[in-house]
């Protein structure tokens, strides 16, 4: 096969076979094919687009550039939760405790912080000690003990990923709906899943900001995981305003420990129900996703998904004297509260500029160099429909960085929108597919 060819035969919008995907993919991890060569085929895929089978062939052309990993010698069926990613997202810490305690394997192999968006591992890191370099070997031995673990893409896990996405960031070719799912899937397939619940986010605080992109992404990601034979449920979620009111590293640690011992922070409660609820029900403890959600409740009302989250967190190297005791964690050196300047209702949050400040404050990177400080972040207070009157409460800032707080006062101030009028809630859950 001749690269030039098949650069020109995707340019001109013709079909590759996996043959053809595979060489690419496989003499670009190889370095055999430059990096200018393989941008060009990124481009052409970018704005000639890939259909069904030729994602389902980028996708196991990336899947197989690494291990693929067998987790056959544990029992029972592996099931993973993917989020598209948004603003004070932490579900992913609330819900592999609950899915654990009742009794599905969980290997979930997370990202970092991504732009304006928070990851899991950061914010797993910031609790003292926790590890989420885990070898292969240690994975499976935790996953074994627990039913759950956490941690970081290794290299062996599809390589070809790593050196792709790189490349689609400076390249101009993040945004394309079959490049995000080869990306995704790729990852996820090559833990040794039977399942996977997927939650693709939409708004403000979104990479898909409107619905329709949401749903295509959604679709494109079900296609894929069937195609694989694996079992599904995408939930499409809003993301117009921040989930739960925490935002930052420990910030979300500290308000998913408040949600584990039975805390009521509504929005957040509902989406891990309903998302551990879809694991439960993949894992086949339950025999639909309502009595898979019911289970979920009952996991955390009997402290057993709060006692599994620190049995995770221990086997994983962390100081859960944190876990136990939160309040007597380090505090940011400065904080600042921000509150309205006059009444009326909150009636739109522009939450992108929400993450980017939570960046600014430290608790994300500008930068692959920028170093997190995972006590940085902001506790935003009141969700779109709330009634607020001048002085009241918007958000508390937090950061080690004096020369910041103006800055990111301004920007929350401005990303903020009052009315007069009551506007209606946004609805949390938009769109439910399942293929099982």
């Amino acid at each position: 096969m001749n690269t030039v060819e098949l650069i020109r035969k995707k340019r001109e919008a013709e079909k590759l076979s996996y043959e053809e995907i595979d060489f690419l993919v496989s003499g670009y991890t190889k370095g055999k094919i430059p990096d200018y060569q393989f941008s060009a085929f990124l481009m052409a895929a970018f704005i000639n687009g890939l259909d069904k089978q030729e994602t389902s062939a980028l996708t196991k052309a990336m899947l197989y550039s690494g291990k693929v990993l067998s987790l056959s010698e544990i029992p029972g069926l592996k099931v993973d939760k993917h989020s598209t990613g948004g603003v004070g997202d932490k579900t992913s810490l609330i819900l592999a405790p609950i899915a654990a305690a009742a009794g599905v394997k969980v290997p979930m192999i997370s990202g970092r912080g991504l732009g304006h968006t928070g990851g899991t591992l950061d914010k797993l890191e910031a609790v003292p000690g926790f590890r989420t370099n885990l070898n292969l070997r240690e994975y499976k031995s935790v996953l074994k003990k627990c039913g759950a673990v956490l941690i970081g893409q290794t290299k062996d896990i599809a390589p070809a990923d790593k050196l792709i996405y790189a490349l689609r960031d400076v390249t101009a070719t993040v945004e394309s709906i079959p490049l995000i799912t080869a990306s995704i899937m790729s990852k996820k397939l090559a833990e040794g899943i039977d399942a996977l619940v997927l939650d693709v986010k939409t708004g403000s605080g979104a990479f898909m900001k409107k619905f329709s992109d949401a749903k295509e992404l959604a679709g494109s990601l079900i296609n894929t995981a069937v195609s694989f034979n694996k079992k599904v449920i995408a939930f499409i979620t809003d993301m117009s305003q921040p989930l739960g009111n925490y935002i930052g590293n420990w910030l979300e640690v500290y308000e998913s420990i408040k949600v584990l011992q039975g805390e009521k922070v509504e929005d957040l409660l509902e989406l891990t129900l309903n998302l551990s609820g879809a694991m439960i029900f993949l894992g086949n403890k339950a025999g639909s996703l309502k009595e898979g959600i019911e289970i979920s409740e009952e996991m955390i009302k009997s402290g057993k998904a709060f006692d599994k989250f620190l049995q995770i967190a221990k086997l994983q190297g962390s100081n859960v004297s944190f876990l136990k005791k939160p309040d007597k964690y380090p505090k940011p050196k400065y904080s600042e509260v921000i509150t309205a300047e006059r009444n009326g209702y909150l009636f739109e949050v522009n939450n992108y500029e929400i993450g980017i400040a939570s960046v600014e404050l430290g608790a994300g990177r500008f930068t692959k160099t920028d170093k997190i400080d995972p006590k940085a972040g902001i506790i935003f207070y009141p969700k779109i429909g709330d009634k607020l009157n001048k002085g009241d409460k918007i958000a508390e800032i937090f950061t080690d960085k004096k020369g910041k707080l103006e800055e990111v006062k301004k920007r929350i101030t401005h990303a903020v929108k009052l009315s007069a009028a009551k506007p209606e809630k946004p609805k949390l859950i938009k769109a439910v597919k399942m293929v099982v």
